[in-house]
């Protein structure tokens, strides 16, 4: 039977990663729609090769072999794991973990076949994350701050975001680049897909502005002018209208995943303050 499950991350790993998971499939083979997020993913199926997923900036279709159990984490946007190269020369890219790691992957691999069941070998993964991170230079706080601010709870001008943060907008859009893989506003787009998405399967219910309620309702209240924009947006960021992608309702997703543990602190940011810009 097929499964997906998403779980928050170990505390020590909760700033720079959005959310942890076990796959599962059953005894056919599962086509996996992987969307853009903003950050990178990791994949390591059990008894395989660990693979890196680049930033996404459209639907990538993978087709996961029967009776196979994936564990993986996903990155929050400019948090990637250690890595040889800067973001931009890894989008849309799905390359061996091995070529990236060398023998510390190795050493993963062999650390993961041992582990007794899939909840050992993910809780052995985010350990393995928590020490690369303690060796790792921080992350870019211009950065951090940036992805902040490109949340889609409050809407911000590119250029005025740079201003606010004593950089050009060229400056800006490379650190974003080296350190998220995409411009700022690819990114916040990305996000605010990620918004509107986090709302409908969170079953939230829109702010109830006049006119705008359901699907049009959720689309308005992270930063859409209207359905018809965010029909444009869902076409380009998983390859179906909303209709199909969110199995014709709006209280989730078609796939009937879990993803609770992804969306639930995406939806608390909604409460930060907007930054004055």
């Amino acid at each position: 039977m097929d499964s997906y499950v998403e779980r928050p991350p170990l505390p020590g790993l909760a700033g720079v990663v959005r959310t942890v998971w076990i796959q599962r499939t059953g005894a056919a083979a599962y086509a996996q729609r992987h969307l853009p997020t903003g950050g990178v993913e990791m994949h390591f199926p059990i008894g395989g090769r660990p693979q890196l997923v680049g930033p996404l900036t459209g639907p990538e279709i993978e087709i996961i072999p029967p009776r196979t159990t994936i564990v993986g984490v996903r990155f929050r946007p400019g948090t990637a794991p250690p890595l040889p190269a800067v973001l931009d020369d890894l989008v849309d890219q799905r390359l061996s973990l091995a070529e990236l790691w060398g023998r510390s992957a190795d050493r993963l691999v062999e650390a993961m076949a041992r582990a007794e069941t899939p909840e050992r070998a993910l809780t052995g993964l985010q350990a393995h994350l928590l020490r690369e991170f303690r060796g790792a230079a921080h992350v870019d706080p211009l950065v951090r701050e940036a992805v902040q601010a490109l949340m889609p709870w409050h809407p911000v001008n590119i250029d005025a975001l740079a201003t606010h943060l004593a950089l050009s907008a060229s400056q800006l859009r490379r650190r974003c680049l080296q350190a998220v893989g995409v411009s700022p506003k690819v990114l916040q787009r990305t996000l605010r897909f990620q918004g509107f998405l986090a709302l409908a399967q969170a079953g939230a219910r829109s702010s109830g502005r006049p006119g705008a309620d359901g699907v049009a309702g959720l689309a308005v209240d992270v930063g859409y002018a209207d359905q018809a924009h965010l029909s444009r947006e869902c076409l380009r960021l998983t390859g179906l209208p909303p209709s199909r992608f969110l199995g014709g309702t709006v209280d989730r997703c078609a796939c009937g995943h879990e993803h609770s543990a992804s969306y639930t602190p995406f939806l608390a940011t909604r409460s930060r303050p907007p930054l004055r810009v």
